[in-house]
């Protein structure tokens, strides 16, 4: 076996098959079922892309994207975790995650992952209402969003506005059957992607078919 990095705290790890990994800040614990390596001493978690659509974007040729140790982040959408615990991660014990979750059945299990994780700080809010978690929040090096909300780009906009620092990345995960049902998925991407250019940089539109279906990720850069 042998590693190839992809960003920071970030690989491929090379065997018979190519198998994302973080490499993991809190040890040898299974988060959702994970598969745990240890190789040159350090502990590595399999990054599951039919679970994260951050992970499938690498498998679907995301290659760098600017988040790293120490880094504050808010996750949008964070559901019981699966995704944030990899960034959390990759931000590492110096970082922050502020994951915000409305449901709070997901949400028992989010705030059991941040006993584990110091690095990791739920809010149980809607996205919606930004201003109901303004205080509880400094403004942030990434904003990632995983919303199934018919107004999730008005969602984007409006938690980028008050917490996403000007020059850094968001990065968009777009349910487009969650916008709109009738209309093919491409047009429901190109048509949110119009609302967010007068305020961000459109760096990379991703389609994770076949890990995820009528999902695309947008990395994007705040003006």
């Amino acid at each position: 076996m042998e590693l190839k990095k992809v960003i920071d705290r970030v690989y491929w790890l090379l065997d018979k098959r190519r198998t994302l990994v973080t490499l993991s800040a809190y040890g040898e614990k299974s988060v959702y079922g994970e598969k745990i390596f240890n190789f040159g001493g350090k502990i590595y978690r399999e990054w599951v892309p039919y679970r994260s659509k951050f992970s499938a974007a690498f498998y679907k040729g995301l290659n760098g994207v600017d988040i790293k140790d120490s880094y504050k982040v808010l996750y949008l959408g964070a559901s019981s975790g699966t995704t944030v615990s990899h960034v959390s991660d990759i931000v590492g014990t110096n970082g922050q995650v502020f994951a915000v979750e409305i449901a709070e059945e997901m949400a028992v299990n989010l705030i059991l992952l941040a006993e584990e994780r110091n690095n990791i700080f739920p809010i149980v809010d809607d996205a919606r209402k930004p201003e109901n978690y303004k205080i509880d929040i400094p403004m942030c090096d990434l904003l990632y969003q995983d919303v199934a909300q018919r107004d999730q780009t008005d969602i984007f906009i409006k938690n980028s506005d008050l917490f996403l620092k000007s020059g850094k990345i968001g990065i968009f995960a777009i349910k487009t059957r969650s916008i709109d049902v009738s209309t093919d998925p491409k047009e429901v991407v190109r048509n949110e992607i119009r609302k967010l250019r007068g305020k961000f940089d459109i760096l990379r539109e991703i389609n994770l078919y076949p890990y995820q279906k009528d999902h695309s990720l947008l990395i994007l850069r705040k003006k």
